[in-house]
């Protein structure tokens, strides 16, 4: 039996990404014809239609979403090795592809890179979204590295490498007005109100068990899965937050906030998270810690 073709495999995904036939046959300068021959040509070794039509529209099949994932992660694999073997030719551009959770600290994103940061011969790519994009995207070769501060379970089907960069204490901070001269953590923690992470992340479960520890029936301002959002709702003087210190770095050192205190036995850990690969990213031993740690090994 014949093996697949890949021409008729980077046809099937031109016009999978461009959703237009006329469009892909124009880019491509081959007629509509002869495009539509080629992804015939490769339903039939595949056993499957992979478009269907609707009115105007190509709209991908249940088989061709399949055929689109195994295309783009053979086509990034293709251009992976092309560039990392490009990349040793002295003084050509680095690129490095990171991804990151939507969520996450904007200053620990820049403190992570800052190694690469300045540098003439480096490109960064940064891409944000879900956890669930970005691991498809890393798995798909589309990025080299992924920032997350909750790593994802590991088994033989997800075969990423959990990499823990930092982890940073977390603060209980607010505007100069809402602190006063109080250093009493537990006492604001009473009083509040409260601007708090969302109940899916690691710091809400830490500060929860310490407010039940303590007794406390915290008044909540806001409950936010964005750090961003919860710096400015903390400068707005909505209430008093539960942050790293490092997400209001530059509001700590300009007194537009006050850091009441740590709060204790309670952390967030940020992993880069990459794939074991014959040719990794040489970009990445400037960031990562030089002995990775692999979970799944604990």
């Amino acid at each position: 039996m014949s093996g697949l073709n890949y021409n008729h495999l980077r046809y099937f995904w031109a016009v999978a990404h461009d959703g237009n036939l006329t469009r892909t046959a124009e880019r491509l300068g081959v007629s509509q014809s002869a495009l539509s021959v080629q992804i015939r040509k490769l339903e039939d070794r595949i056993g499957h239609p992979l478009f269907e039509r609707r009115g105007k529209q190509l709209l991908l099949t249940e088989a061709g979403h399949i055929a689109l994932d195994h295309a783009d992660a053979i086509f990034a694999a293709g251009d992976e090795l092309l560039g990392t073997l490009r990349e040793r030719v002295v003084g050509r551009r680095q690129v490095l592809r990171v991804g990151s959770l939507a969520t996450l600290s904007r200053n620990f994103q820049t403190s992570f890179l800052r190694p690469l940061l300045g540098r003439d011969d480096v490109e960064i790519v940064l891409r944000s979204g879900s956890a669930g994009d970005l691991l498809q995207a890393l798995e798909a070769h589309r990025l080299d590295v992924v920032l997350v501060n909750i790593a994802p379970m590991r088994d033989a089907a997800t075969p990423w490498i959990a990499h823990p960069i930092a982890e940073q204490p977390v603060s209980l901070v607010g505007t100069p007005d809402r602190v006063g001269e109080s250093r009493d953590v537990e006492a604001l923690l009473a009083s509040g109100p409260l601007i708090l992470p969302t109940p899916e992340s690691s710091i809400r479960g830490g500060v929860d068990a310490l407010l039940d520890r303590l007794g406390i029936r915290p008044r909540i301002a806001a409950e936010v899965d964005d750090m961003a959002m919860m710096r400015l709702l903390a400068r707005e003087g909505v209430g008093l937050a539960a942050v790293p210190p490092i997400v209001v770095q530059d509001e700590l050192a300009s007194g537009v906030l006050k850091e009441v205190g740590r709060l204790p036995e309670i952390s967030e850990t940020f992993c880069a998270l990459t794939l074991s690969r014959r040719f990794p990213n040489p970009l990445l031993r400037a960031l990562l810690p030089p002995r990775p740690v692999d979970p799944s090994a604990e």
